[in-house]
């Protein structure tokens, strides 16, 4: 565990493993890096892998202000500037996915291949989740919503084998006002106009029965990024990398893979 310096001076937890080409791997909101803990070790016979604790998460600072996925994708290129590292692949899902639209657009030059998994363009154009969601997520019975998101995370089938802890649905040690930073800076994040302009080769990965964020936002941002490439995984829900780890692993390292010996 090291700890990068923002440009306003707070402190980014981060964690490295593996050996090879850097690997950034940016977890969803609200959550620290233990979000990749079910699958990180796919990615390390080949890959440094290199997570983060977010702001206001994990061993990260807590600052009481706005966060945005603009401004996470700079502490993103801390971490990088810490490390050492001046060009990485990037993996980024859910809320890291915006964070990693970002990064690929502000960062060019920092960024090798981008893979985009349940994520969203946001704004005006992003397919938001339906109002059903919405309130099973904000009903007052804490229990009662962690099941919702529970079920919106996997599929029965999974959560009956795997009673858990489950490592997704956010981090437990998260301050009441640092929740709401998290989602006000993924309900406020628009890469819209940003997107024609990545230049890193680009793979979009989604679930197919993912409501927590609509699978119909991936061929938005397959179609709106110049060459991305869409890959789909049947049946799966919005942790589609963790429950089908069988099918989304292999679909990434492939297409990582290409883009190394390329």
């Amino acid at each position: 565990m090291r700890r990068a310096i923002t440009r306003d001076g707070a402190a980014v937890a981060y964690q490295t493993a593996g050996r090879g080409t850097p690997l950034l791997l940016l977890a969803g909101q609200a959550n620290t890096h233990h979000w990749w803990d079910g699958v990180r070790e796919d990615f390390e016979d080949g890959y440094r892998t290199i997570t983060l604790d977010w702001l206001g998460t994990g061993a990260s600072d807590k600052p009481d202000r706005p966060y945005s996925t603009r401004g996470f994708a700079a502490d993103a290129v801390a971490v990088l500037d810490d490390l050492g590292v001046e060009r990485a692949h990037v993996y980024g899902t859910s809320m890291g996915g915006r964070v990693a639209q970002w990064l690929a657009a502000d960062h060019p030059e920092r960024v090798g291949a981008l893979v985009l998994g349940c994520t969203s363009p946001g704004g005006a154009h992003g397919v938001e989740r339906d109002n059903t969601v919405r309130r099973s997520l904000a009903q007052p019975d804490r229990e009662a919503a962690r099941r919702a998101l529970l079920d919106l995370m996997y599929t029965p089938a999974w959560t009956a084998t795997h009673p858990g802890p489950q490592q997704t649905l956010g981090d437990p040690e998260l301050p009441g006002f640092a929740r709401r930073r998290h989602l006000a800076a993924s309900a406020g994040h628009d890469a819209w106009d940003a997107l024609p302009g990545i230049t890193a080769p680009t793979l979009v990965i989604h679930g197919t029965d993912d409501r927590f964020n609509p699978a119909a936002n991936a061929p938005l941002l397959a179609e709106r990024i110049r060459g991305a490439a869409l890959h789909l995984v049947n049946g799966a829900r919005h942790a589609y990398f963790e429950e089908f780890r069988a099918l989304a692993s292999p679909a990434v390292l492939t297409f990582l893979d290409g883009e190394v010996t390329g």
